[in-house]
C-alpha cells in the first residue's frame, strides 16, 4: 500500500498485520459434512439442482446453523471439490 509505505515505512507496508481475533468460523467439522450431504442430495421440487442460495436457506431450516451466506458455503464446497480432485489424481 502507498500510503502505508510512506507514512509507516518499507517494512510496515510489506509486512502483514495480524487480526486482533481470529475469523469466525460459521461450519464446524459436523455442519461441514451436514452442508457436503445437503448439497449431494436431490434438490427440492422444482430445482435441478441446489443453487447456493437454497442450501442457504436450507442449512438454516434444518439447524445445521443459525445463519449464513453463500460465501461460506461456497467456500466448504470448493475446498471439498479441490480435494475430491486432488484425491483421484494423487
Amino acid at each position: 500500500h502507498p500510503l502505508q509505505l510512506v507514512e509507516e515505512g518499507l517494512e510496515a507496508a510489506l509486512s502483514r498485520k495480524k487480526r486482533s481475533s481470529p475469523p469466525s468460523r460459521i461450519f464446524d467439522g459436523a455442519a461441514e459434512a451436514r452442508l457436503i450431504a445437503l448439497a449431494c442430495s436431490q434438490p427440492p421440487e422444482g430445482y435441478t439442482r441446489w443453487s447456493l442460495r437454497l442450501l442457504e436457506k436450507r442449512v438454516v431450516e434444518l439447524g445445521i446453523v443459525e445463519s449464513a451466506s453463500d460465501t461460506p458455503i461456497h467456500r466448504v464446497l470448493k475446498k471439498t471439490r479441490s480435494n475430491r480432485t486432488a484425491a483421484a489424481t494423487g
